[in-house]
This record gives structure tokens, sequence and C-alpha cells, in this order.
């Protein structure tokens, strides 16, 4: 049994790494974009089966967003930000529990390890070709920033560039100043708490799950897996919540 915390190369195209995490990205994107052209090619007044179940998840999530921004008007602009990265998430979440995901692939040879792992050296482990993109803090990191830098975009849209920026940056008097600093800072603190919640959780579910598999392969992953269902949904609407609230927080006028 090998944990790898780390995503694996798997090949390089022009220098560029890819990695399992961000082959299994492509593949949800895929997905994704196929259920909708689906949905698209078939739209009727009347909805039912695949169309049904999308329109059900975007009213979902659009009544979500307005009792948070207490606006209909809101809520629909804001909306493909937030139901993005929530059917992103939970569609990458679940993907990542599949049959053959992080269970195929090709055993390659460890050279070069931590000194605290030096018995593993010369070993032959599994890479598997598939993994859970959000069990790589690489990929919650990167929605983690794209979350923050939207939301600022948002806030300069909504109450003008001045107005954003005196958030952060003022020299009005000296408590504004250091609020303004505390407010710079929890930028930087709402990306380190959106990633690595959503990586730890992800990550420990897919380190659960292999333990699991390893002492007990029939019958007992079962109720685990059940649970990762369930924390990969939560995740993904933890995820969706907090870009929604700091999006209402970043585009109301402040005094």
């Amino acid at each position: 049994m090998h944990i790898e915390i780390g995503a694996e190369k798997l090949f390089s195209i022009y220098g560029f790494s890819i990695t399992n995490s961000l082959l299994m990205s492509w593949v949800a994107v895929l997905f994704i974009v196929l259920i909708v052209q689906l949905v698209a090619r078939k739209m009727s007044l009347v909805p039912a089966g695949l169309q049904n179940g999308v329109e059900w998840i975007v009213e979902s999530v659009l009544d979500m967003m307005e009792n948070t921004l207490h606006s209909h008007k809101k809520a629909v602009k804001y909306l493909p930000i937030v139901a993005t990265f929530f059917i992103m998430i939970v569609v990458s979440n679940w993907f990542g529990i599949l049959p053959g995901v992080g269970s195929i692939g090709f055993y390659e040879t460890i050279h070069s390890v931590p000194a605290s792992a030096e018995a593993t050296a010369g070993k032959e482990v599994l890479v598997p070709f598939l993994r859970s993109p959000a069990s790589d803090l690489n990929f919650t990191l990167a929605l983690a920033v794209l979350s923050i830098l939207i939301i600022n975009v948002a806030g300069v849209a909504a109450i003008g560039l001045k107005h954003h920026v005196s958030k952060f940056i003022n020299f009005s008097n000296p408590i504004k100043f250091f609020v303004g600093i505390l407010e710079l800072i929890g930028e930087v603190a709402k990306m380190v708490s959106l990633s690595f919640r959503l990586f730890g959780n992800v990550f420990a579910g897919e380190v659960l799950l292999i333990i699991v598999g390893f002492l007990a392969p029939f019958i007992a992953p079962i109720p685990f897996l059940m649970l990762e269902i369930f924390v990969g949904a939560i995740q993904a609407l933890v995820f969706a919540t907090l870009t929604l609230v700091f999006l209402s927080i970043a585009v109301e006028e402040h005094t």
C-alpha cells in the first residue's frame, strides 16, 4: 500500500506535466460539457428526464443565492459563478470514487525519496491513471485563488474601483488603515481556508478508502463509499456557499 500526497506525473506535453489529478479534472469537465450539450439539444417547456434534473440543480442553487443576496436580480447575475464552482467540485469529488480511479495504472520504481522514507527506495509503486482532482492541493488552491479574484472583480464592477480598493487601502484615519491591512490579510486567509478545507477533506477520504479497501476489500468499503458521496457533495456546497457569502459582502456598499 502506497499513499502519495502529491499528484503523480503521467506524461508531459511541451514540458508541461500532466498529472493524474489534472487528467481527471479534464474528464470531469468533458462530462459536464457533454451533459449540457445533451440537455441543450432537447430543451422543452415541460422539462423531463435529464433536463428536469439539471433545472432542479440550477433552481436549488438560485434559491440559495436569493436567500443570501436578498435579490433575484443579483442571484441571476452571479449564478454562473457559484453554480460553476459547485457543479465542478461535486462532479470531481464523485468521479474520484468511481471504480478504477486510484486503482488502475502502471507501476513505477521509486528511486529518490525523503530520508524519512528511505525504506521504500527501489520499490515499485502503483501510479494510477486517474485521481480525484480535489485530493491535489494544486487543484483546490487554483479554485480558491480564482474564487477570490472573481469576487474582487465583481466587487469592483458593483461598487466601483475607488470604493472597493478603499476597503483595503484607506488613509482617512489610523483605524481604517489598520482595518484595511486586516482585510488584505483576510483575502489571503480566505484562499488558504477554501483550498485546505476542500483538499483536507477529500484527501482524507481518499486515504480512508485506500486503507479500508486494503484491509477488507469486500463489503466493508461500501458504507465508506456512501459517506464519501455525502462528503463530496457537502464540500462542494461549502465551497460554493462561502464563495457566495464573500461575494455578497464584496458587492455591497460599505461605510
